[in-house]
């Protein structure tokens, strides 16, 4: 790849920038916020839910990594999020189109060697950069559910200056997560390819009234020593956010539909989005 104009920014008096203050952009300021790193929360709604749950959670989280908490500074100004950011983390709800919106906007506001990094977990900056320009600084970084899963995927957009991803996992280690590097450009990166699939069969199981939530659950935990069902994992993301990842894949994958179909006439259009609605698939 030619060289690019890209240098490790100041991460020790510049802020991180998170926009989207949801279920996964709350974690992620959390985690680095406990680590010692000032985040700018960035929300157009409400963000005082986000706002409680990093207050409550910074301080058992930086105990155990032996870190002071920094500053959570909130706004619904683009700009002021991430005029002067060494990294945005773009953490809105998973549709390519408002993802390509914000990342054009992010191009035009960000320093150039600051770091636009994805959360998304199906689709892939490569199709986010339609009208940016600095493309060198753009790629994937993909959380899971931090505190409890702290695999932190990245993945170029084709254009990332390959000196981001070593400069990244090593900042990502700092705050408590387990950095991972997708070598090449895939559709769900590395662990929610098999995720993904695992997910699909499960809601098939259910649609097709083979069993029941809670007793998956409880199969699955034994059977793999799990904490966790991925019953109340698809009800804690939020089973809209699931519902969009399938759409991803079948489009992009000509994955089976019949599962998304299900989900959607008996779930989300109904409202019952999981945790956040108080009814999901667990009930």
């Amino acid at each position: 790849m030619p060289s690019t104009p890209w240098t490790k920014p100041d991460t020790s008096t510049r802020p991180i920038a998170v926009i989207g203050g949801g279920v996964m952009g709350r974690r992620i300021a959390m985690m680095w916020i406990a680590s010692g790193f000032t985040v700018i929360l960035c929300e157009k709604a409400d963000y005082s839910d986000a706002v409680s749950y990093v207050q409550e959670h910074e301080a058992e989280q930086a105990g155990k990594q032996g870190t002071e908490p920094a500053e959570l500074k909130t706004t619904t100004s683009l700009q002021e999020a991430a005029g002067n950011a060494w990294m945005v983390i773009e953490a809105i709800p998973e549709k390519l189109e408002l993802k390509i919106e914000l990342i054009t906007e992010l191009d035009k506001i960000a320093p150039p060697d600051c770091i636009i990094a994805s959360n998304s977990s199906s689709l892939r900056t490569s199709q986010m950069i339609v009208n940016t320009e600095k493309n060198y600084r753009i790629c994937n970084g993909h959380y899971y559910m931090p505190p409890d899963q702290t695999y932190f995927e990245v993945m170029s957009c084709g254009h990332t200056d390959p000196a981001i991803f070593p400069f990244l996992m090593e900042k990502a280690s700092q705050a408590g997560f387990k950095p991972v590097h997708a070598q090449i450009d895939s559709t769900g990166l590395v662990f929610n390819r098999i995720w993904a699939s695992l997910k699909r069969e499960i809601l098939l199981v259910l649609a097709e009234g083979v069993s029941d939530a809670r007793t998956i659950d409880e199969m699955f935990m034994s059977w793999f020593k799990a904490t966790k069902g991925p019953c109340l994992m698809m009800d804690t993301v939020g089973l809209d956010t699931v519902y969009n990842i399938e759409v991803v894949y079948s489009q992009q994958r000509q994955v089976d539909t019949t599962a998304m179909k299900w989900l959607k006439e008996n779930y989300v259009d109904k409202g019952n989005l999981g945790a956040k609605a108080g009814k999901g698939l667990l009930g």
